[in-house]
């Protein structure tokens, strides 16, 4: 057992082995492996979509006990190509889940998402209920038309002068569909024109960091530091991957995701999200949570949707804790 640092999470344990897997339409998939090869196996699903897998997440897990596998989902993080849309749909995901499994001999796996991440494990879990041992879902996202709505128009109001400020890289007679004109803007700029692309996903950045501090925080509070130029070019691939995903609902509207959670397997289910997160509603949650019988949802309140923050590190390391030494959550049903 390795001891949890001050911060709530465990020490970065570097990635023994790394893949760079093919897939269909020639993406590639980076993934990594970490802590024990001979532990408690477990898929890491980093949010976004497009985002990209980060050493943080992996200091959730205690690596003397888990094997932790962390996959760049298609045109995210070091996956090529990076920021690609083509070939790049839920269901891709999906399939990708089952190859890198295959890939790796692994039969059965925890499987842990954060934001877009948890609404890929329910999705994966749906599919593939005889792969999952247990869902740990952290700030759970469910991409109906409200849930989009409340991020991109901020329709709950929490932050005003800050979505002026987002919204005002648009023309007044688009600024009712952000979504619509920034995906139209990171998508479809004409070749060339970088300035355009570049200024839609810094002004998208903005925002985000500013929900995703919290309720705490005033309105007025200072601004994050600019992110460099490298940073800035992989947020522009973050963000058109995550434009393509949002402005179709994922391709989880069909039937919607809460009508798919009846065929989650009966294993241990355990909901963590903060009261004031902003980014992903707390009501997104509470409707998992209904919808899934032998789940648990506990609030990690003051966590905002920051996972580093020391409140939501603790109760994710104290989760998954529990898991390797009981072989369930915390205060949750044994599978």
């Amino acid at each position: 057992m390795t001891p949890v640092l001050p911060t709530g999470l465990y020490p970065e344990s570097p990635p023994w082995r790394t893949h760079a897997l093919p897939v269909s339409h020639g993406h590639v998939l980076h993934v990594e492996e970490s802590g024990d090869p001979e532990g408690i196996c477990a898929v890491l699903l980093h949010g976004g979509p497009g985002s990209g897998s980060s050493p943080l997440l992996r200091r959730f897990f205690d690596p003397a006990r888990y094997r932790v596998i962390a996959i760049d989902q298609r045109g995210a993080g070091r996956s090529l190509p990076r920021g690609a849309t083509a070939h790049n749909r839920t269901a891709d995901l999906l399939d990708d889940l089952r190859q890198v499994r295959e890939h790796l001999g692994v039969p059965r796996w925890l499987v842990a998402g954060g934001s877009w991440g948890a609404t890929l494990a329910l999705a994966h879990a749906a599919s593939e209920p005889e792969a999952v041992a247990a869902l740990l879902l952290r700030a759970v996202f469910l991409p109906r038309t409200e849930d989009i709505a409340a991020f991109f128009q901020d329709t709950a109001g929490r932050a005003p002068a800050a979505w002026a400020r987002f919204a005002s890289v648009a023309p007044a007679d688009r600024r009712h569909d952000m979504l619509g004109f920034l995906a139209h803007g990171l998508l479809d700029a004409p070749p060339g024109d970088d300035d355009l692309p570049r200024r839609l996903a810094l002004a998208w950045w903005r925002w985000e960091q500013t929900l995703a501090r919290g309720t705490n925080l005033p309105d007025e509070a200072p601004r994050p530091a600019e992110p460099d130029r490298a940073t800035l070019n992989a947020l522009l691939d973050r963000y058109r991957v995550q434009s393509h995903y949002l402005r179709h609902r994922c391709w989880l509207d069909t039937p919607p995701l809460l009508e798919r959670l009846g065929a989650l397997p009966q294993v241990p289910t355990l909901l963590l999200h903060s009261r004031d997160d902003r980014v992903c509603r707390p009501e997104a949650a509470q409707a998992v949570h209904d919808r899934i019988p032998h789940s648990r949802l506990q609030w990690v309140d003051g966590a905002g949707h920051d996972p580093s923050h020391p409140a939501m590190a603790f109760a994710m390391t104290g989760a998954l804790d529990s898991y390797a030494r009981h072989g369930r959550f915390a205060g949750g049903p044994a599978p």
